[in-house]
């Protein structure tokens, strides 16, 4: 029966894409010429002023240019996507200053803003249209299961620092926020196919319809098959996987006042993976070859009430369930979200948001030998409240910003999160913006670091860590006293047109730690075979991160654009053992990206991404050894060439500089990957 499995799998999307049909429809629809993207032609002729005042919501949650952000925040365009040659966000996000992606293997990547990457890098909040995909297991983003239709996202716009006084808990280094596209702005049809060396298939197809006046929709179906990495040590990784994905979208304005939003996604994949677990038994560890079943669901509805041209609110809700399963547990969950913002103008000099937030998460987990939960299952709340004022203290000169969050949840008990926030923003001249901010964040803990028992590694008997002569078992015990970590930031930054064709935008930031995770030794035991030594969840370190952040774009000529990202990162944390060098690794401490957009004719375009990062000092849990990760240099190039107007042929290479690297050493079961050379060819059909 399992050969039939894709036929099941692509029957089951089918049916999901027909509904999604079937739910546009009720209005019936008409032929619409697409609008098709903004060509690089157009956006080279954009000048620089005009790329600074993009606009953003993400630090205010109002639309406001890019230049007027009195944040640290990088904005990846539609176009930035189109031309990198990317195929999923993560490898898109490594155009950003500050933050650290590296790919652990075929199918996962960590992540990380201003240091502290990792699977489950537990300080960043990433959105996707205002629908958080953090894993309230482990507290990280599970990028493999988020896989947007690139070609339908508007932009990413990446706040690097603290962005918990309006997203809360959990928005502590930095906010990611995935917007798509409005409905309007994908009329008509759009084809995608690719494949090459490691994209061994992909593709995509999307129609975009008009339902009735003022009222469009579109639905979507794509799916990738990607091959495995090899091992650090040799052999194949079997780390390949597979992912169908399908979803709709309406947007409708009801009427001069009144807007609103309907979406929905359906997913099912497989994912291979090399786990590595540990026995009690010599050589104390076993491999196996693991395929891990993940499926879910998604729907949110928004709903934005405009009162006057100085007042709206909007209300959103979203329902989004998640089933994975793998070789050491399953993870079932349900997660219902309402929030409400209310925007107004008070007087002439006072812009005042604020918002009210509800969230209920509960799971359902089917535990193993190697991890366990108690309980198994478990239902959490989270309430919220977020006041801003934006003040002119200055007309078109100078801005204070004052706001702060308060949040109750399931692990804080009664004790209430306080979260301010204080930024203040200069315009001596329309070319120039100093910025600076003082902001407060709380990271709260999971249900694992509460609820979790986790069979790690055993060390063998006479080794430098076990001088004994049974194996010592080390597990991972939760602790449900298990607290919250807090973050001062300091923040400067400045932003400049030094030159008609230069700009440039700097920030600077100081961020100060307390209660970061770390692992305390607990109780002993002696069993039959063995002794089982717990390791406890505790926040008993402080540490200190500062650094700063370079973005310059260069328009050379009107047919070359050059966009340079520098970024500097130094930590210090009070690390007593290698114990607490588990849970807070280092970022790299100079990381630099180039990219070339160069339109070599009217039709054809160079595209070239240079990118540079530094060693970074890892210890690996399954030996406790210290290991380097060596500083690594990668070079992506794309050709594409467009025969005609709605026709786009490319081919991309990339991590052409070397075989293949090692980007990243994972904390747990899976074994070290290098990453792999790689080339492939893409289709683009709209009609």
């Amino acid at each position: 029966m399992e050969r039939f499995e894709p036929i099941r799998l692509l029957r089951t999307h089918l049916l999901y894409l027909a509904m999604g049909i079937l739910l546009c429809s009720g209005q019936g629809w008409a032929d619409q010429p697409s609008l098709g993207p903004t060509t690089q032609e157009e956006v080279l002729e954009l000048s620089l002023e005009d790329l600074l005042n993009v606009e953003v919501t993400s630090v205010s949650k109002k639309a406001q240019s890019l230049s007027d952000a009195a944040a640290a925040i990088f904005v990846i365009t539609k176009d930035d996507l189109r031309r990198s040659g990317v195929t999923n966000i993560p490898d898109a996000l490594r155009m950003v200053p500050g933050l650290n992606i590296a790919r652990i293997d075929s199918n996962k990547w960590a992540d990380g803003s201003r240091g502290f990457s990792g699977l489950y890098a537990y300080k960043l909040l990433v959105l996707i249209d205002g629908r958080s995909v953090q894993s309230a297991l482990f507290s990280g983003v599970q990028w493999e299961v988020q896989d947007v239709m690139l070609e339908d996202v508007e932009r990413i716009e990446v706040i690097r620092g603290p962005g918990a006084t309006l997203w809360g808990t959990n928005a502590v280094s930095g906010v990611i926020n995935i917007i798509t596209k409005h409905t309007a702005e994908t009329q008509g049809s759009l084809l995608t196919l690719g494949a090459g060396s490691e994209e061994r298939g992909f593709g995509g197809v999307r129609y975009g319809m008009v339902l009735g006046e003022s009222t469009y929709g579109r639905v979507y179906f794509k799916g990738l098959k990607r091959d495995e990495f090899v091992h650090r040590r040799g052999g194949y990784a079997g780390d390949d996987w597979d992912m169908l994905r399908s979803g709709f979208r309406v947007d409708s304005r009801l009427s001069d006042c009144n807007a609103m939003t309907i979406q929905g996604d359906i997913y099912k994949g497989n994912i291979s993976q090399t786990l590595e677990l540990a026995t009690v038994a010599a050589p104390f560890s076993y491999t196996i070859h693991d395929k891990a079943d993940v499926s879910g669901r998604n729907l949110v509805a928004r709903w934005q009430h405009t009162l006057s041209s100085t007042s709206e609110f909007t209300i959103q809700a979203y329902y989004d369930m998640s089933d994975r399963d793998e070789a050491f547990e399953r993870e079932v969950r349900d997660t219902f979200d309402i929030d409400l913002q209310h925007r107004f103008a008070l007087g002439e000099r006072h812009d005042i948001i604020w918002g009210l937030e509800y969230q209920y998460t509960s799971d359902d987990i089917t535990n193993s030998p190697i991890m366990t939960f108690d309980p198994d299952s478990s239902s959490d709340n989270l309430f919220g409240a977020f006041m801003q004022d934006e003040i002119t203290l200055m007309e078109d000169r100078l801005w204070l910003t004052l706001g702060s969050k308060f949040e109750r949840n399931h692990f804080t008990d009664s004790k209430i999160e306080i979260q301010p926030n204080v930024r203040l923003l200069w315009a001596p001249h329309r070319k120039h913006r100093f910025w600076t901010a003082i902001s407060k964040a709380v990271r709260t803990s999971s249900r694992a670091e509460n609820d979790i028992w986790l069979f790690n590694i055993v060390v063998p008997p006479f080794s430098l860590y076990n001088d004994s002569y049974f194996p010592l078992a080390i597990t991972i015990v939760g602790d449900s006293d298990c607290d919250s970590t807090d973050l001062w930031a300091y923040e400067l930054g400045y932003r400049v047109l030094p030159a008609i064709r230069l700009s440039l935008d700097l920030a600077a930031f100081y961020h100060a730690y307390d209660g970061l995770r770390t692992l305390e030794k607990g109780a002993s035991s002696s069993q039959d075979t063995h002794i089982e030594q717990q390791l406890m969840f505790a926040n008993n370190l402080k540490g200190e991160a500062y650094g700063a952040e370079l973005t310059t774009v260069w328009q050379a000529f009107d047919w070359w654009r050059l966009d340079l990202a520098y970024s500097y990162l130094n930590t210090h944390i009070d690390i007593r053992s290698i114990l607490d060098k588990l849970q807070n690794t280092d970022g790299p401490r100079h990381q630099v990206s180039l990219r070339s957009a160069i339109n070599i004719r009217k039709e054809v375009d160079l595209d070239i991404w240079l990118r540079y990062v530094d060693e970074v000092k890892v210890v690996n849990s399954r030996d406790l050894s210290r290991l380097k990760i060596d500083g690594y240099i990668t070079l992506d190039v794309r050709l594409a060439w467009r025969p005609c107007d709605n026709v786009e042929i490319s081919l991309v290479g990339q991590n052409l500089v070397d075989d293949e690297h090692m980007e990243y050493v994972q904390v747990n079961f899976t074994l070290p990957t290098q990453i792999e050379r790689s080339v492939y060819g893409k289709l683009t059909w709209r009609f």
